[in-house]
């Protein structure tokens, strides 16, 4: 029996970040990083072959709002933060 594709809306794919300044793909790949941490699916689209086109993080429709709290928080904490959950996610390997 074939499974029938979804045609809710719930799924589509809506952008959260895009920017084509310099470091688009390095702050592109963070925030793909922190939301599929944090347990939101999101992709990441763009070419480091094309840089003159803009990296973009999508994520279900249905996700956004929490990615965006999640971004938002992230935002305001700031750089100290990121790094102090960094060393404890590399003290939690070991």
């Amino acid at each position: 029996m074939p499974i029938e594709p979804d045609a809710s809306h719930e799924m589509d794919m809506v952008t959260l970040f895009s920017s084509s300044n310099h470091d688009a793909e390095m702050e592109a790949m963070q925030i793909h990083g922190m939301l599929e941490s944090n347990g939101i699916p999101s992709i990441l689209v763009g070419t480091s072959s094309l840089p003159v086109l803009a990296f973009e993080v999508q994520v279900p429709k249905e996700n956004l709002e929490e990615a965006e709290r999640v971004l938002a928080e992230a935002k305001a904490a700031g750089p100290s933060a990121a790094a102090e959950a960094e060393a404890a996610g590399e003290d939690g390997a070991s």
